[in-house]
């Protein structure tokens, strides 16, 4: 019977544990995807000082993201529909192993998109994310790649403008801080948003999108 006791607390503490981690997935969005991130560094290495695109979807869909930039090393650790919250959640797993030259950000859109804050809150979130930065690498160049207008999230438009137009004037105010404009690249002669640049959902970009950014993006990495 002492016995069966000592395996009914051994299993009974076992639960718990496993709860306790089920729960905090779940309370922590991405969290499997961060997961998988530590795996990947742990299968393939860290590369030395290399330039790290954190954000949301938009570069985690550039899976070949290193093609279009010849001659540099780029980590990217863009996962899911991440917004700057998220970011903030996880800012100690996506920023400390790295060490690197040149961190490249894009995230807000879906924040503005989700959460429906003002462009205000979602500024105040990104300075958080940008202080999170400074703590660590005091002297990292950081540079933010403007939201772009998903032809999907067409209301949301205005807010994201002045989201950009406050974080660009943001950065002005800091060192090794650039702010990176993909917005009028992405225009048609008529200053239109070219929607031919864009999957079926109207949300994420083809290969001919992502050469546009490289070309505008290239001048400013390390």
């Amino acid at each position: 019977m002492k016995y069966n006791g000592q395996l009914f607390k051994k299993l009974f503490f076992l639960a718990m544990i496993l709860n306790s981690l089920l729960f905090f997935a779940q309370e922590k969005p991405y969290w499997k995807e961060i997961q998988e991130f530590k795996k990947l560094d742990q299968t393939n290495g860290i590369t030395k000082k290399p330039i790290l695109f954190v954000g949301s979807s938009s570069f985690t869909y550039w899976k070949d993201v290193n093609d279009y930039f010849p001659g540099k090393t780029i980590i990217n650790r863009g996962f899911g529909g991440s917004r700057l919250l998220d970011l903030n959640n996880y800012s100690e797993e996506l920023l400390t192993p790295y060490n690197p030259k040149q961190i490249v950000i894009y995230c807000g859109e879906n924040d503005i998109a989700t959460d429906n804050p003002s462009s205000a809150e979602v500024l105040e979130r990104f300075k958080t994310f940008f202080g999170k930065i400074r703590a660590k690498y005091p002297k990292v160049p950081v540079a933010y790649v403007s939201i772009k207008y998903s032809p999907s999230r067409e209301q949301f438009w205005p807010q994201m403008k002045e989201l950009n137009q406050s974080i660009q004037a943001y950065l002005k105010t800091q060192k090794r801080a650039k702010y990176i404009d993909i917005t009028k690249v992405m225009n048609d002669e008529n200053g239109k948003v070219r929607t031919d640049i864009f999957k079926e959902d109207m949300l994420h970009m083809k290969p001919v999108g992502y050469r546009l950014w490289a070309k505008v993006m290239e001048p400013y990495l390390k």
